[in-house]
C-alpha cells in the first residue's frame, strides 16, 4: 500500500489542486456535526433540553453523512462528470429542512437563565441550512440555487414562529441566515469554479503542445510541396511529351527524357536539402528556445553551455540541439516541473550534455528509457558513437546524460 506522501507526489498539479479544493468542500459538510455538538453542549447541562440535544446530534450526524456524498456528486457534476447530483441535492435539502423543523419544534423556545438569549436550537437549524445550501450552490445554477435558498428560508419561518419566537426575533434570525447562506454559498461555488479553471488551463496547455506539433508538420509539408510541386508537374509534362515524340519516331524524345532525368536528380537534391534543414538543430538556438518555452510555462530554466560550446563539431552541436528539443518536450508533457537544468561540459575526451528537471510523478522509469522520443535520440547519438543514459536521482527528479566522444 502506497503511503499518503507517495500518493500525493504521484499526482499532477491539476489533480492535487482538485484534491485540495474537493476536501475544502468536504469540510463544509464535516463542520455540521461540530457546530451541532457545540450548540447542543451549551444546553446539555439542563435536563429539560436533553431530548432536543439528542435529537439535534442524531440529525446533525445524518446531515453530515448525506452532505459528504452530496458535495462529491455536486462537484463531479460541476466538472462535467457523470453524477447523480439532483438526487443527493434533493435528499440533503429535504433532510436539512426537516431537521430544522424538528429541532425548532421540539427544542426550547427561549434561552435559559444561565444562557440568556436565543435557544441553542436556532444555532442547530442555522448549521443545517447553511451547509446544505453550500452544496446546492455547487450542484445547481446560480438562479436555481437562489430559488432553493429562498425556499429554505421561507420554510423555516413557520417553524420559528411555532417554536415561540416573536416577529422581531424571527426577522432577525432570517436576515442573519440569509447573509450566511449567501456568503457560504458563494465560497463553495468559488471552490468549484477554481477547480474547473485549473482543468481548463491544463487542457489548454495540452492543446498548445499538440498545435505546436501540428504547425511544425504543416510547415514541413508546405516546404516539401513548394519544392516538389513544380518539379513533379514538369516531369509529368515532359514525360507525356516524350511519349508522344517516341510514338512519332522523333529523336527529340531522348532529349526530353534526359531533361526528365536531370529534373528528377535536381528534385532529389532539393528534397535532401529540405530534410537536412528540417533535421538540423542549432545548439544555441535550441537552448534559447527551450528557456523561452519553459519560462512561459512557469518553469525556471538554468542553462550553462560553458565556454567551449562553439568549438564542438557542427554535427555534435546539432545532435545536442535535438537532445535539448526533445528534453524540453518531455518536461512539458510528462512532468510538473518547477525548475530545469541544462549543462554542457567536456570530460575524458567526451562532450557531456546533462539535463535535469524536478516534478516527475512517482512512477518507475526504465533506466534506458522506452519512449519513442528517447529511442530516436539514442539513434541520433549512436550515429556519432554517442550514448544516452538516465542517471539515478532522488525522488521526483529526472536526469538524462547525452555523451559524444570528441575526435582526436
Amino acid at each position: 500500500m502506497r503511503s499518503p506522501l507517495r500518493s500525493w507526489t504521484g499526482l499532477s498539479k491539476p489533480q492535487r489542486t482538485e484534491l485540495y479544493l474537493r476536501w475544502s468542500l468536504y469540510l463544509m459538510a464535516l463542520f455540521v456535526l461540530p457546530s451541532v455538538l457545540i450548540a447542543a453542549g451549551s444546553a446539555a447541562d439542563q435536563p429539560g433540553n436533553l431530548p432536543a440535544v439528542r435529537i439535534s446530534v442524531l440529525i446533525g450526524l445524518a446531515v453530515t453523512l448525506v452532505l459528504l456524498r452530496a458535495y462529491r456528486a455536486a462537484l463531479d457534476h460541476y466538472l462535467g462528470r457523470p453524477a447523480d447530483h439532483r438526487i443527493w441535492t434533493a435528499l440533503s435539502v429535504g433532510l436539512a429542512v426537516a431537521g430544522s423543523w424538528t429541532v425548532l419544534l421540539f427544542g426550547p423556545a427561549h434561552g435559559s437563565a444561565e444562557s440568556p438569549g436565543p435557544p441553542f436550537t436556532l444555532y442547530v437549524a442555522s448549521s443545517l441550512l447553511l451547509f446544505s445550501h453550500g452544496q446546492v450552490c455547487v450542484a445547481l445554477t446560480p438562479r436555481g440555487a437562489t430559488a432553493v435558498g429562498l425556499g429554505m428560508l421561507a420554510s423555516v419561518v413557520p417553524a420559528a414562529t411555532l417554536a415561540g419566537l416573536d416577529t422581531a426575533s424571527t426577522a432577525g434570525y432570517v436576515t442573519g441566515l440569509t447573509i450566511g447562506m449567501a456568503f457560504l454559498g458563494s465560497s463553495c461555488r468559488s471552490f468549484a469554479w477554481l477547480t474547473s479553471i485549473v482543468w481548463e488551463l491544463d487542457a489548454a496547455r495540452e492543446a498548445q503542445s499538440r498545435l505546436a506539433v501540428a504547425e511544425e508538420r504543416l510547415r514541413f509539408s508546405r516546404d516539401l510541396h513548394d519544392v516538389m510541386g513544380r518539379n513533379l508537374t514538369t516531369i509529368a509534362l515532359k514525360s507525356e511529351l516524350a511519349v508522344q515524340l517516341a510514338r512519332r519516331g522523333r529523336t527529340e524524345a531522348a532529349d526530353q527524357m534526359a531533361e526528365v532525368q536531370r529534373i528528377a536528380q535536381e528534385s532529389q537534391r532539393e528534397v535532401r536539402d529540405v530534410v537536412r534543414g528540417y533535421r538540423a538543430a542549432d545548439l544555441h538556438a535550441e537552448a534559447i528556445g527551450a528557456r523561452a518555452v519553459l519560462r512561459s510555462a512557469d518553469v525556471a530554466c538554468e542553462i550553462d553551455l560553458g565556454e567551449h560550446a562553439d568549438e564542438l563539431p557542427a554535427a555534435v552541436q546539432s545532435v545536442f540541439g535535438w537532445v535539448i528539443r526533445e528534453a524540453t518536450t518531455n518536461v512539458l508533457r510528462h512532468s510538473e516541473a518547477d525548475r530545469c537544468l541544462i549543462r554542457l561540459r567536456t570530460e575524458d575526451g567526451r562532450a557531456v550534455l546533462e539535463l535535469e528537471n524536478d516534478g516527475v510523478p512517482e512512477i518507475p522509469f526504465p533506466s534506458q528509457g522506452s519512449g519513442t522520443g528517447l529511442r530516436g535520440l539514442r539513434e541520433r547519438l549512436a550515429a556519432h558513437d554517442g550514448e544516452l543514459t538516465v542517471a539515478p536521482t532522488g525522488a521526483g527528479v529526472f536526469r538524462m546524460l547525452a555523451t559524444v566522444p570528441l575526435a582526436g
